[in-house]
Formats: structure tokens, C-alpha cells, sequence
């Protein structure tokens, strides 16, 4: 066995503790002995979800795992305007940036359900701090990231590719609001 470095991703650390207590007691009560390295990487492997070692070796890398897209400063602008509290406190001056905050708008909609004109005026009210919610709806329209029909009445969210920037400056928000 190498003892070359892998990462693993464990997306809930209590699951994963409760998974590996139960496996090695259960050969504590088959009066096994402790397992030996190669076993106990097969039971680390069974308890975060995979076959064996191998099969978690070959597991891809969540995306929040991977190394940190570097912010441009467009994007570093946009993430310093979002508060502790998730909202956008004032509407950027330049077009370019204003792109950027919308993406982090765009990310509180699902994807699978249509939205009354009230419930996207509600989320959007509750993600900005200058009570202008219907300029980020607007926007949100005018950039491609949500349509509607042409009576108002339903909003998706639209499927869309967010570029370089963007990704970077979504997973920053993330990082910043897990800590």
C-alpha cells in the first residue's frame, strides 16, 4: 500500500463517527482482533460511503474541496459587498460587479420550481439591505439568470454556466458563510 496522500471528503463528521463505532464494534462482538492498517482503511472507506480504500481513492473531490479559485478584484469587490447576514448592501456602481452579485443572487432560487412574482420579490427583499428589490429582479432578468412569463405571474431560474470569475466568487461565498 503507497502512503501517498489522498483528500477525503466527509460531508457529515457525526455520520461518519457513528459508521466507523458501529463497524468496529461489531468485530469487537465477533471477537475479532483490532484491525490491521489495511482493514481499518477499508472500514474509514465503508463509513464515509465507499466500497473499499480503493474505490475511495478513485472517488472524485467535492468541488469545496479542491484548491480556492484565486478572486479577481471584480469578484473581491462583490463578495466585500454582501453583510455577516447574506445581504447586499448597496448596488454597485460598475456593471461589471453588479454581474458578479447577481450570481450570488441567482444562487438562492432552485432550479426545479417556478416562482410567484411575490415569492421572488420576498427572497430578494430578504437578500438586500437598500430595499430595492426590484432592481435585482430586473437584473436577474435582463442578465439571463431568471425568466418569466410575459403576464409576471411565474419566474424560474434559469440553467446558466457562471464563468471564471463568478465560480470563484461563489465559492468564496460559500467558504465565508460555513465559517
Amino acid at each position: 500500500m503507497s502512503r501517498l496522500p489522498f483528500p477525503t471528503h466527509i460531508p457529515d463528521t457525526a455520520a461518519f463517527a457513528r459508521a466507523l463505532g458501529r463497524s468496529l464494534k461489531e468485530r469487537e462482538q465477533q471477537g475479532l482482533p483490532l484491525p490491521g492498517h489495511v482493514e481499518l482503511l477499508n472500514l474509514v472507506a465503508r463509513a464515509v460511503g465507499q466500497r473499499n480504500v480503493q474505490a475511495l481513492r478513485a472517488a472524485p473531490i467535492a468541488v469545496e474541496d479542491r484548491e480556492p479559485l484565486a478572486l479577481s478584484e471584480h469578484a473581491r469587490r462583490a463578495l466585500a459587498l454582501f453583510d455577516s447576514r447574506g445581504r447586499l448592501t448597496l448596488w454597485p456602481a460598475k456593471r461589471t460587479v453588479q454581474k458578479l452579485c447577481m450570481w450570488l443572487l441567482w444562487m438562492r432560487f432552485d432550479a426545479d420550481r417556478p416562482y410567484t412574482e411575490a415569492e421572488v420579490n420576498a427572497i430578494l427583499k430578504a437578500a438586500n439591505a437598500f430595499d430595492d428589490h426590484v432592481t435585482l429582479r430586473r437584473e436577474l432578468i435582463n442578465d439571463g439568470l431568471m425568466a418569466r412569463t410575459s403576464d409576471c405571474r411565474e419566474y424560474r431560474k434559469q440553467p446558466a454556466r457562471p464563468g471564471e470569475d463568478a465560480r470563484a466568487l461563489m465559492q468564496a461565498w460559500r467558504a465565508r458563510q460555513r465559517h
